[in-house]
């Protein structure tokens, strides 16, 4: 990511983006997400090549018997079948899917751009997962520092990437930046929610769409 704070210009200097331009977390769309997620997507947004690579990545990435955190959730969560996991709670933007997708024990709605602080409690996950969706977050610090409160010490996160977004409601920043810089946004996010052991991942199956994994530790 280019550093802009060196210079000093086009930083909003107030903590709402902490350090960060506040252009670069509005939307074309800004209409209330509760309207636009309304309608269940039961889709894939990837393809099936990519969303094998990421179930595969999840196959080392989650420990078995883990109790998993899925935000942003769907009618999906990818997770690998083959493994015994704990408790696997989504958070997502619509009960339709939410409640369509078999791999989660419990699940809630809520909105996060409206309410970044997550309704669990300290200490209750091993791995928090978000697939394609860091792109819509505009508190995207103050969902991750929720994150960090709600993981376990020793616990792991992973964010998923690909190149592929609704354009209306995702921030600017995702939109006009490299996919290089995209990825240093996230650890710029992720250092700030005070995760440690940040990795910046390729994990693009050949002839499919990209997969770029940005995950961290507690």
């Amino acid at each position: 990511m280019h550093d802009q704070a060196s210079d000093g210009e086009g930083i909003d200097d107030s903590d709402d983006h902490y350090g960060l331009p506040g252009a670069w977390f509005v939307c074309a769309d800004e209409s209330a997400d509760e309207d636009f997620y309304q309608v269940p997507r039961l889709v894939a947004h990837v393809d099936e090549g990519t969303l094998a690579a990421l179930t595969d990545f999840y196959l080392s990435f989650i420990p078995a018997k883990a109790d998993v955190l899925d935000l942003m959730s769907s009618w999906i969560s990818h997770l690998p079948t083959d493994v015994s996991l704990g408790r696997v709670v989504g958070l997502g933007m619509n009960a339709d899917e939410l409640a369509a997708n078999e791999q989660l024990d419990e699940w809630s709605v809520q909105n996060l751009n409206q309410q970044p602080t997550l309704p669990y409690d300290h200490d209750s996950f091993d791995i928090a997962l978000i697939v394609v969706s860091i792109q819509y977050l505009r508190r995207p610090i103050d969902v991750l520092l929720s994150v960090h409160n709600v993981l376990r010490e020793g616990g792991s996160i992973a964010i998923a990437m690909s190149h592929r977004l609704f354009p209306t409601k995702a921030i600017a920043a995702f939109q006009s930046l490299t996919v290089e810089d995209r990825m240093s946004l996230v650890r710029y996010y992720l250092d700030k929610a005070g995760f440690q052991d940040i990795n910046l991942l390729d994990c693009s199956p050949p002839n499919a769409d990209p997969l770029w994994i940005v995950t961290a530790r507690k």
